[in-house]
Parts: structure tokens; sequence; C-alpha cells
């Protein structure tokens, strides 16, 4: 299992190594995953953790045709492993966009001790930045309200999401958010779990909304199409391996259609 624990280099010198490139693109590792043993870590890698007890370190590098999109290691990593690589794309893009002092403009310095950057001239410190978002299944009765995005590949329908925003609860951005993007009122509303989206730095939090109406008015902005479905006639839905596609299983379960 993945430790959140942070190794020394000090004490660690060599471990586990995940190396990724440009756009989140990731090296194969040994036994058909991301992780490769190594005796010495090349330079300025950032230690992530402990796998099975092991350090695990991040290698920024150039990268090549043969490593695979991030997306696609999520698609068949086991949930275990999965993490080690949410992990890894987050911190590699706060290092990237956080460089340098929001407040001041003067290069940051990395802290061994924790995932933290620190501008020497003015005392800011700077954590990996998590942007908290709802993601939710609205349902009527067993039929499932699906939506598209002007960004999904061609045929694929979801759930509806969207960020928090400042002073609001995750309850009322649901309902804010719903109503804003296809229109509908919802009543009760239920909290299912939380996922981590690296994509590029999202907290998801999953909830199941009970529909008002049938009623549908899309914004025509975020969302291209939204329909009612039933659990006998669904469109191409969202991989296996996002929450989205969990809250649709789990709703298809709970009607007996699955």
């Amino acid at each position: 299992m993945f430790r959140r624990e942070l190794p020394s280099l000090e004490h660690h010198s060599g471990g586990l190594l995940l190396r990724m490139g440009e756009e989140g693109l990731i090296a194969p590792g040994d036994h058909a995953g991301v992780l490769v043993e190594v005796a010495q870590w090349p330079d300025n890698v950032e230690p992530l953790g402990f796998w099975h007890d092991q350090p695990v370190a991040l290698s920024l590098e150039a990268g090549d045709e043969r490593w695979l999109p991030a997306r696609e290691w999520l698609a068949h990593l086991p949930g275990s492993q999965s993490v080690i690589v949410s992990t890894a794309l987050q911190i590699a893009t706060w290092q990237r966009d956080h460089r340098f002092c929001g407040r001041c403009g003067t290069a940051m310095q990395r802290i061994e001790s924790e995932f933290a950057m620190q501008c020497m001239t003015c005392g800011h410190r700077n954590y990996p930045r998590i942007s908290p978002c709802i993601i939710t299944l609205v349902t009527f009765g067993e039929d499932l309200l699906l939506a598209r995005s002007p960004r999904f590949p061609p045929g694929r329908y979801s759930t509806l999401a969207g960020f928090i925003e400042p002073g609001e609860s995750a309850e009322d951005a649901v309902r804010r958010e719903v109503f804003e993007e296809v229109g509908v009122h919802v009543g009760r509303i239920a909290f299912y779990r939380s996922q981590s989206w690296p994509f590029p730095h999202s907290l998801m939090l999953g909830f199941f909304a009970e529909a008002a109406s049938r009623r549908i008015a899309i914004d025509g902005v975020e969302i291209a199409d939204a329909a009612w479905y039933s659990p006998r006639h669904l469109p191409q839905l969202p991989p296996p391996y996002s929450i989205s596609r969990e809250l649709i299983e789990t709703h298809l379960k709970a009607v007996g259609n699955r």
C-alpha cells in the first residue's frame, strides 16, 4: 500500500521511481506497472512516499513516444497504484506552476520535510493546490439525467460537475451547478464518496440528487446536450475508473438493472 510519509533524501538515495514526461506521459515500470526499482535515484527527484515500505520518488524527464498518458495508466492500474499516479501528477503540476512567490515574485525554495515551498524573502509558503468540486448523478425515479460537455469524445455522456465557489457548501454547490447547467431543481441530496482527480488538481465530492421535475433547459455553454436515460437504454458512459461511472453503476445496481 502507499504510505504518505516523505522519504528523506538524506537517508534514501534509491528505491522505486516513477518517471514522468511532458503532458503527464508516464514511463512503463516493472511488472506492467509504473514503478521501476533503481539503486540510485537521478538528481532532482521529488520524494512521494512509500510503496510497501520502499521509498518512492518522482523524476520529471523529457519522455519519449513509448510513454503512455496518465489516463491510460489509470484505466488499468489497480486502485492502490493509481493513488501514486494521482499524487505524482498533482505534485508535478504544483512544482511547475508555483516556482515563484505569488506575493513578491522571488524564486521559491522546496522544503524537504513536507509538500511545501517557501519564499526566503517574504516568508510566504505554498502547498500543492487542491480544488474541491462536486460531481452529481441526478435521478428521477430509476431514470438518470446525463449530459455531455463539448469537450467530451463523440457520444459520451456523464454526470454533472462543477467547482465549489468561495463561501459555498458542497450541498449548495450541487443545487447551483445542476440548476445552472440543466435548469433542474433538486430535492434530497446524499453524499456518496470522494475521489482525487488529478486533471490537474481536483478533489471530486460525489453526490446523488433527486430531481423535482424532468424539465431540462441546458445552458448551451458548459453543456452541449442533456437527457433522461432509462437504465435499460444508456449512452456511452465515462471510463470505469472515474467516480462519475461509479455513481452511475451504483444507481444501476440499486434499481436492479445490472
